[in-house]
């Protein structure tokens, strides 16, 4: 998505792009970091904040994932905290019935000083406390165990290791430096260690405030391979992640079971 600062507008492109995904047969869908509003400024967003259960944001994603019969995850929804001038940067995962059966709140607050721009999360987002995962019973009979992150926790790979995830999910929204930098290595390296396949949904463009985005939204196996990418605009990444694939690779490198350090 390239999401701007009209939330209504944002709200009927993650539509167009989800029944998109559905009707090409999809079963799960990761909307990205953000997706319903990249502001002015960074405290726009504190005009959104919902109570964890409730809010036009969290109906709208479920009444998407009942409309479509589809697992979707998303994205990031600002959520209310204890501070008032804070906000929890919370991805929410619905199930096809449109009911909420995961949460997590990012625990990394991206922080950058760059020549162009700079940001601080920790201006307007309370970290989370702990991980987050699912279970995904796929129509092809495997239970996925899927694993939650958001944008700036790629770097911390001590976070998916405690996941033990089949599937990663990185919803994010890069900055254009960082990310001609370093996105597609990090997304390559936590699949390989891991032997998991990885899905990132990214903003990718320039936005409403003038902010570039990386994008390079990508499916990646378990083998460090990319399946499909797409690298700015609007649009949907589709692939097959074959629970086969995730056995086999993991039978001829079992570096899982070899890990020594905790």
């Amino acid at each position: 998505m390239v999401s701007g600062t009209d939330v209504a507008a944002n709200l009927r492109a993650a539509a167009h792009g989800l029944a998109e995904a559905a009707d090409a047969g999809a079963e799960l869908a990761l909307l990205p970091e953000y997706f319903c509003l990249l502001g002015r400024n960074e405290r726009d967003k504190l005009t959104l904040a919902e109570p964890a259960g409730q809010g036009p944001l969290q109906d709208f994603l479920a009444s998407e994932a009942q409309q479509h019969g589809l697992w979707i995850v998303g994205g990031t929804v600002p959520l209310a905290s204890a501070d008032a001038g804070r906000v929890l940067n919370s991805t929410l995962v619905f199930s096809p019935l449109g009911h909420v059966v995961a949460r997590y709140d990012k625990i990394h607050l991206f922080r950058y000083s760059g020549e162009r721009e700079s940001h601080d999360e920790t201006r307007t987002i309370e970290a989370g406390k702990d991980s987050a995962s699912f279970e995904l019973p796929s129509r092809d009979g495997h239970r996925w165990r899927i694993g939650l992150s958001i944008c700036y926790d790629l770097r911390f790979p001590e976070l998916y290791r405690r996941l033990r995830s089949d599937l990663l999910l990185v919803p994010s929204a890069f900055t254009y430096p960082t990310g001609q930098a370093h996105w597609e290595v990090l997304l390559r390296a936590r699949a390989i260690e891991n032997l998991a396949f990885v899905a990132a949904a990214a903003q990718g463009g320039v936005h409403d405030n003038g902010r570039r985005t990386w994008g390079h939204s990508m499916l990646i196996d378990p083998w460090g391979q990319i399946l499909a990418q797409q690298a700015e605009g609007a649009g949907v990444v589709l692939a097959e992640l074959e629970a086969g694939e995730l056995g086999r690779r993991r039978q001829q490198l079992p570096a899982l079971d070899h890990r020594v350090l905790p």
